[in-house]
């Protein structure tokens, strides 16, 4: 199979003679499951030149994050064959590849693996070997609105101090004019609600396992983390917030209504207000920090009949190529492109122009520290890089949210939470 290379047929996004067909003379039609954020949507329109390109006919599964987990994870682990490339993130890539579920990743060297961020070849690699290519890459960070915070007579500085973050939060709030203080994630999931939780427990000093990999749910760690997200939320943060993941939270915060968000960095691409500002994560004294790093990444599982062509499609929609042809797309432009996987990226004068919060992103992602520690024996730092920790997630997941919407009091929740991961570990034979 030959590398795709970059021409110079603008929107063709370095295709460069690639046409797979059928015996018959039919085009390949490739089934792609995608997340339904942003950047995801983007790449449907840009491919359109792919297509035309090659003759490879696109069909996407376009689903919400916790229904793509779910699904894709099913229909891998079980070799249903539903798709040809598949979204999944730093959590599955290298267990799912050292379980052989999806197939390694090589690309030519017009692709430049090198020029991939370190963070993020790591975090999507087993042994050395990539399983899983960017497609776009996030660290979490703080994004507020200036002139609230000005008017207000407060400030956010980088690795703010939590009880700053608040009073911050709290001198914000104007529900009577629609503003809220905080705006955070508590829809319930291992990759929503406590993707945020996890790192306010790691900012305190907790952590999910401790050495034998039993929970530590019930610590006084995660008590003091989970009271300050429920007051913090509970009090400057909109109603119904148990309900809200990354794209309810995007359409408040451009409508006005969120004073502060802490989430992906990637959010500071498709923010249209007017005055943000940005800050590294919040701490509360965990000299490693709390700010996560994760990446949506394309994998192509093991199996499927249309392999070559699925790796051609991830080396073209992971490639600089295809960042430079976002950048030149009228709908889009440098402002628009994924970022946190390449240092090409960061280094384009045209990109930092466009993006204002390029400088904080990468700084984010460069800081987080996923590897184990003294305090957390796992590698991740909003997840465990573990088979088990979807599951528990998910659990300890649905009882934080309760917390959060009032129908149990914290300590109730986490002792729930405990007594559900507590039981998942048991079973799988960590003792």
């Amino acid at each position: 199979m030959k590398s795709l290379r970059n021409t110079a047929l603008g929107l063709t996004l370095g295709i460069a003679g690639a046409s797979f067909a059928l015996a018959d003379g039919h085009s390949k039609e490739l089934t792609i499951a995608i997340v339904n954020n942003g950047h995801m949507i983007n790449m449907q329109k840009v491919a359109e030149a792919y297509t035309e390109e090659t003759g490879v006919k696109l069909n996407w599964v376009s689903l919400e994050e916790g229904v793509l987990r779910e699904q894709v994870t099913s229909d891998t682990a079980t070799g249903g064959g539903q798709y040809d490339i598949i979204n999944i993130g730093m959590q599955e890539a290298p267990i799912w590849g050292a379980a052989g579920w999806i197939e390694p990743l090589e690309f030519g060297a017009e692709y430049d693996v090198d020029d991939m961020l370190p963070a993020m070849r790591n975090g999507l690699s087993h042994e050395g070997t990539l399983y899983a290519a960017p497609f776009y890459g996030e660290s979490s960070m703080v994004m507020y609105r200036k002139d609230l915070t000005d008017a207000a007579g407060v400030s956010i500085a980088d690795n703010d101090s939590w009880d700053n973050v608040k009073a911050a939060a709290a001198a914000i709030h104007n529900p009577d004019a629609g503003v809220y203080g905080a705006c955070l994630r508590g829809k319930p999931g291992w990759g929503d609600n406590m993707a945020f939780i996890t790192t306010v427990v790691n900012s305190f000093g907790g952590a999910w396992f401790d050495k034998d990999y039993r929970p530590t749910i019930n610590s006084d760690e995660w008590k003091a983390a989970m009271n300050f997200y429920v007051d913090l939320l509970g009090n400057y943060g909109p109603p119904g917030s148990e309900g809200n993941s990354f794209n309810e939270i995007l359409a408040l915060y451009n409508e006005g209504k969120c004073g502060m968000w802490i989430d992906a960095t990637i959010a500071a691409s498709f923010l249209t207000v007017d005055g943000v500002a940005y800050a590294q994560s919040p701490n509360a004294g965990n000299p490693v920090g709390a700010n996560w790093l994760w990446a949506w990444a394309m994998a192509v599982p093991t199996g499927t009949d249309n392999s070559d062509e699925a790796k051609a499609f991830i080396e073209w929609a992971t490639s600089k190529a295809y960042i430079q042809a976002v950048a030149d797309h009228p709908d889009f432009g440098w402002g628009s492109v994924p970022t946190g996987t390449r240092a090409s990226t960061y280094a384009s004068a045209d990109f930092q122009a466009a993006a204002p919060f390029a400088a904080a992103e990468l700084a984010a992602i460069e800081s987080a520290a996923p590897e184990a520690t003294d305090i957390k024996p796992y590698v991740g730092v909003q997840f465990a890089a573990i088979p088990e920790f979807p599951e528990v997630g998910s659990a300890v997941a649905q009882e934080m949210a309760a917390a959060l919407s009032g129908a149990k009091s914290v300590d109730d929740a986490l002792a729930a939470a405990q007594q559900a991961a507590d039981a998942i570990m048991s079973e799988a034979g960590y003792y």
